[in-house]
């Protein structure tokens, strides 16, 4: 009697696809939506539960922290425009994305001071400081209509920035006109649907 052992065939439902080296990944800006959705929603999360304005310094650094993970969102959002040419590929688009980009980090300084508690804003230093907070939102809005304008981005993300960026627009206008307890209703609703929504947009881009 001959004893013979042939090797099993190899089992083709275990096979794994490996990508190719270089393979650009389908999803290349996931985690800069997902910063930006995650970031909002810490913010808006922070408002309601504090206010607009914290009354202390535990109140003050539970906001800071909301509102400086919006902001890196957002700086994760100018990094995208700046790759995908969102607002077109001349030097004035890309000034512009470097403009705010210098607002924004002046606004970050910002929320750290006011964060562990070293801004004074009866000094002049400081309250021009912290103005830089309003003038990079204000920016957002104006580069929001860029975007539409340009049309390099599709579909609804070509507009939703628009919506999303108009925050200071929409909050500003109704603290003045309605009081604090209206805007404080107003800025984490208005981020929810503008900026939540805009990151989950801005993840599913495959270019």
């Amino acid at each position: 009697m001959t004893l013979s052992q042939t090797p099993a065939p190899a089992r083709s439902d275990l096979v794994v696809d490996v990508p190719a080296p270089g393979a650009v990944a389908a999803r290349p800006f996931l985690k800069h939506g997902a910063l930006l959705s995650v970031g909002a929603v810490a913010w808006a999360a922070a408002i309601a539960v504090i206010g607009l304005d914290p009354q202390t310094a535990a109140g003050e650094a539970a906001y800071s922290l909301g509102s400086g993970l919006f902001q890196l969102g957002v700086l994760a959002l100018l990094r995208v425009l700046w790759r995908t040419n969102a607002l077109g590929s001349g030097k004035v688009a890309k000034a512009a994305i470097l403009i705010e980009t210098g607002l924004l980090t002046l606004a970050i300084g910002s929320t750290i001071a006011d964060g562990v508690g070293v801004s004074d804003l009866t000094q002049p230093g400081w309250a021009l400081l912290d103005a830089f907070w309003p003038f990079s939102m204000l920016g957002m809005f104006f580069i929001g209509i860029r975007i539409a304008v340009a049309g390099r981005w599709t579909g609804a993300a070509r507009f939703w920035p628009m919506i999303a960026e108009s925050w200071a627009v929409v909050t500003i206008p109704t603290l003045m006109i309605f009081g604090p307890s209206v805007a404080a209703a107003v800025a984490p609703l208005h981020l929810l649907i503008g900026y939540a929504t805009l990151g989950i947009l801005v993840a599913r881009k495959s270019a």
